[in-house]
């Protein structure tokens, strides 16, 4: 067989492509990677023999110096006769995949302990910085998703007996004895190999994904993880104080572990040691910047906070009395976050008490709202309460920006008390509860429960006050939970320890807002476009579907969260009304990528309304019945290899088996990577959100030359261009009819050209 030669750093195959062949590498290494294991193939190794039974590769080779292949065209069903033709050749091929085995397991077994000891690495990391915190008297800070940090868990482990059973298969096989040396034996000892050096890879790749997840914690774009915890605590009391050795050192220690991890990006790893050791050096003796000492100036009216905001309310004093006291305790708990039960009790009364005191007030506010104190606007729109446990410095910024809030209810972008005060002067509708129920349908449940009357349903249905609290009371004390975003140590109270970053850099602003969709609709340019049907009969025109666009509301929770949450799709039942959507008013995470993520929730509820009963039934194609229907069958899907259903796998149980959280990732992937010409989604998912989620005509353009987009975008030129000249026609018979083309039908042409 003639050997081909090929220069260094050639990537000879790609996981998924399909496997036509074995390659014997006749000189030269060739490098062979999967997600979390690198290995490499010298001479004498053969490539594919580890996939040959699934025929399509999920390992990635590429030569690390000049090299030699030879190739030797097969399948699995071939594989028998190739063997029968040259001992030589069949002995080298069942040694290279020993040899393979054997290097893949043993990474397995490394990944194993690696997962294992980042855990625990990160466990006593966390517990040694709240030690030290509640030394200096400082308030150990959470990380989102904090509460979700647990042991790695496989669903399906390796048997315990493998690993003995093929190191005594090596030696029967490769020893002398040529009763092992039958083609068909040997045959099936490679395709059987092959199933479990596959199940060991799905696995290794449960490990990479693990650890990637978890590396987030040590460091991640949004500063928003323990380099940052240690490296604000290190700050904060003094390069010269007799804890920073040691507090210097964890910080060592955790830049010693990124170095190590893949999926930590380099670029940012340098860029944070830069500016920790650029502040590092900047740092003066004594007090750090963020001690008492560097507090801003002292705004005399945020000075007893707490009890005018009471007095504003009006609570009866019990009421005052019990929360003050709760709010006390809760300043003084050195572990705002602790897991106990005395400080979950704590939270769950300071909660319930929270609602109250924000009711009574927001009535009495709309009595008169042009004299409304500045800290009971600081209570509407931040959930401030006490200057103690707000900080004096934090304290102070609110009060001078609570009056100049850089929302706009016009821009569709809200504080929550404006929310409020638009459905209470009847320009909204209160939001549906958690149970899906709009306010009438609450009073029809009532009425029928009988806990009220048909008369006070009569009376309630047109009630402002009626319907503001029926907001506050469901949707607000639902959302204002998920939007902070660690619901087990939730408190709606504004608590300095929760401020992980700069106030001014997290504030959400309707420019922000503006620029995130802006961000999001260049690429998927009909994400919030709805289906209506226009008529005409005065001009001849029955019925023409067109597109509106309609951008959601915004509705900034009182609170320093790191979530958002698509509340409803609709208002009502008019589908050309706004969805509702919501994050904290102080945004922890990047604001774009959480609305990436609420615009894939809305197109899947929207298409589920659209579709009604049948949003699963593949006879009637849509979004929501189309990709149903491959999650549902991937398993039986001849277009998936056995890499990408191993992800479909992995991915499904990190959504929890729900088909909506796997669409929203795919759809994620689809704006952030996607159409920046990464590729991350399958071929199937890819088709199926291109047909729904079409990328603008400026990145088609741009990806049109790429294989992988190539036919789908063909598919949807040919739709558009009948579709176009549908209309072409039908401006042409308004013209000859001495007609004018009505706008909406020629927004519709244009918005087809997008």
């Amino acid at each position: 067989m003639a050997v081909k030669e090929f220069p260094a750093g050639t990537q000879l195959i790609q996981s998924e492509q399909n496997l036509t062949a074995l390659h014997v590498v006749a000189k030269g290494s060739v490098c062979a990677s999967y997600p979390g294991g690198t290995f490499y193939l010298k001479k004498g190794d053969v490539i594919g023999v580890c996939e040959i039974f699934f025929g399509s590769h999920f390992i990635t080779y590429e030569t690390e110096e000049p090299t030699g292949i030879a190739s030797y065209p097969c399948t699995a069903a071939q594989l028998s006769a190739l063997m029968q033709k040259s001992v030589d050749l069949a002995n080298m091929i069942v040694s290279s995949l020993f040899r393979q085995f054997r290097e893949i397991y043993d990474q397995y077994e490394l990944m194993r302990f690696d997962c294992e000891n980042i855990y625990h690495f990160l466990m006593d990391r966390y517990e040694e910085y709240k030690s030290i915190c509640v030394k200096h008297g400082i308030t150990p800070r959470a990380l989102p998703d904090m509460e979700d940090l647990a042991p790695l868990t496989l669903e399906e482990d390796l048997e315990s007996w493998l690993d003995g059973y093929y190191e005594h298969l090596t030696a029967m096989v490769t020893g002398k004895s040529s009763k092992f040396h039958a083609p068909d034996f040997l045959a099936g000892v490679i395709l059987k190999a092959d199933q479990d050096i596959h199940h060991i890879i799905s696995i290794c790749r449960d490990f990479y994904d693990y650890k990637a997840d978890i590396a987030s914690f040590l460091m991640n774009e949004n500063h928003l993880d323990f380099f940052d915890l240690y490296a604000s605590l290190l700050y904060r009391i003094g390069a010269n104080d007799q804890d920073s050795t040691t507090v210097s050192a964890k910080i060592s220690t955790m830049m010693i572990q990124m170095e190590d991890l893949p999926s930590i990006d380099k670029e940012m790893y340098q860029q944070r040691v830069a500016e920790y050791r650029t502040k590092l050096e900047h740092l003066g003796e004594g007090a750090g910047e963020d001690s008492p000492a560097a507090a801003a100036d002292d705004v005399p009216d945020v000075e007893d906070s707490m009890n005018k905001i009471l007095t504003y309310a009006e609570v009866d004093s019990d009421t005052a009395a019990a929360f003050r006291e709760a709010v006390k305790k809760f300043d003084q708990m050195t572990d705002k976050n602790a897991s106990d039960d005395a400080a979950r009790k704590l939270r769950m009364s300071i909660t319930k008490q929270f609602y109250v005191i924000y009711e009574k007030a927001f009535l009495k506010s709309m009595k008169d709202p042009s004299s409304v104190p500045k800290v009971v606007k600081m209570f509407f729109n931040f959930g401030y309460v006490d200057e103690h446990l707000a900080g004096h410095e934090n304290a102070a910024h609110l009060y001078r920006i609570v009056d100049k809030l850089p929302t706009d209810p016009k821009r569709k972008v809200y504080t929550a008390y404006e929310w409020f005060t638009a459905i209470y002067k009847g320009q909204k509708e209160p939001s549906r509860n958690e149970f899906d129920a709009d306010f009438p349908t609450f009073l029809r449940e009532q009425k029928m429960s009988g806990n009220i009357t048909a008369a006070d349903e009569a009376r309630m249905q047109n009630d402002l006050t009626e319907k503001v609290l029926f907001e506050i009371r469901n949707m607000f004390t639902t959302v204002n939970k998920i939007t902070f975003g660690r619901v087990l140590s939730f408190c709606p109270v504004f608590s300095e320890h929760n401020v992980l970053k700069e106030l001014d850099d997290t504030l959400v602003s309707a420019d922000k807002v503006e620029e995130a969709f802006r961000k999001i609709r260049d690429i998927d340019f009909s994400a919030y476009y709805r289906e209506v049907i226009y008529t005409n009969p005065d001009i001849g025109i029955g019925k023409e579907s067109v597109g509106v666009e309609v951008l959601p509301d915004i509705i900034l929770m009182p609170n320093v969260g790191s979530r958002g949450i698509a509340w409803q799709e609709i208002e009502g039942r008019k589908r050309t009304t706004p969805a509702r959507m919501m994050v904290s008013i102080f945004q922890m995470e990047d604001l774009t990528n959480i609305l990436v993520r609420l615009t894939g929730d809305f197109r899947w509820e929207m298409c589920k309304r659209v579709q009604g009963a049948r949003w699963n039934d593949i006879s009637e194609a849509s979004l929501t019945s189309e990709y149903f229907d491959y999650i549902q069958f991937y398993r039986k899907n001849h277009e998936l290899s056995a890499d990408a259903k191993d992800k479909i796998k992995l991915g499904m149980k990190k959504a929890k088996n729900s088909y909506k959280e796997m669409f929203i990732r795919d759809y994620e992937a689809w704006i952030l990577y996607e159409g920046a010409g990464s590729p991350r989604l399958n071929k199937v998912s890819r088709n199926i959100i291109f047909t729904y989620c079409p990328f603008s005509k400026e990145i088609r353009t741009r990806l049109m030359a790429n294989p992988l987009y190539k036919e789908t975008m063909a598919r949807y030129d040919i739709k558009q261009s009948q579709k176009i000249h549908h209309y072409d026609n039908v401006f042409q018979k308004l013209k000859n009819t001495g007609v004018e083309v009505p706008p909406e039908l020629q927004k519709q042409r244009e918005y087809l050209l997008m």
